[in-house]
């Protein structure tokens, strides 16, 4: 907490000043164009490794950065805040693309690589109730997919995951309706802490591409054309 207060303090100093004028148009209302779906993990910073703005991300955090399937079954209190996020971002937002960002080291998916969370103890439910989101990967992985081979088992996972919780968005009216007109993409991130660096998952190639900046020109790119 100290170091919280004090940078407070820090930011009213020699920040505030630079950004105020910012904030103030955002007061008015945001208009972010992504919404951003990661890991709670303190050590991911996507407004760091993305160099965004203020207003530039509509971000969903929680651990594993998992997305539960949607179900027509839930009742009105059984949905979560990760549909409620998903619904708001694409029935309010201009938002126009969704990032599904892994990372390597994670915890979450770290127990359930090596089914710790089946394990765990009763104090736990909550923690092994949510990651059984990520259990499809983990089949996947069981089953002998990978997409890094180099990489260690628990990094593995955490690829084939962030492929999971894609197909998890899939499931939801909201996304299948702006598929289907055209103008929604989903894409598939893994932050690599070790490194810092942060790859896309490359459909073509069946593997994460480092986002460089050769790569991110063939990514660029790809927007010329749409509207």
């Amino acid at each position: 907490m100290k170091k919280l207060i004090n940078g407070i303090v820090d930011f009213r100093k020699n920040v505030r000043h630079t950004v105020k004028e910012t904030f103030a148009l955002l007061a008015l209302g945001q208009r972010p164009d992504t919404l951003f779906i990661a890991c709670s993990d303190s050590r991911v910073v996507p407004n760091l490794f993305a160099s965004s703005d203020p207003g530039d991300l509509f971000v969903i955090r929680n651990v594993g950065n998992l997305i539960p399937p949607y179900s027509e079954r839930e009742s009105l209190s059984g949905y979560g805040s990760e549909a409620a996020a998903i619904e708001f971002a694409l029935r309010t937002l201009p938002v126009s693309e969704v990032v599904v960002c892994g990372h390597s080291e994670c915890g979450a998916i770290g127990a359930l690589a090596h089914r710790h969370a089946h394990d765990a103890i009763p104090e736990d439910p909550a923690f092994k109730g949510w990651i059984r989101h990520g259990e499809g990967s983990l089949r996947q992985l069981n089953a002998g997919a990978q997409l890094g081979a180099h990489l260690e088992r628990h990094n593995q996972l955490s690829q084939l995951n962030v492929l999971e919780q894609l197909e998890h968005l899939k499931t939801y009216p909201g996304v299948q309706d702006r598929l289907s007109q055209g103008n929604l993409r989903l894409h598939g991130w893994w932050f690599d802490i070790k490194e810092a660096d942060v790859y896309e998952y490359e459909q073509s190639e069946g593997r994460f591409h480092l986002i460089d900046e050769t790569y991110a020109v063939k990514l660029l790119n790809r927007d010329i054309d749409r509207p």
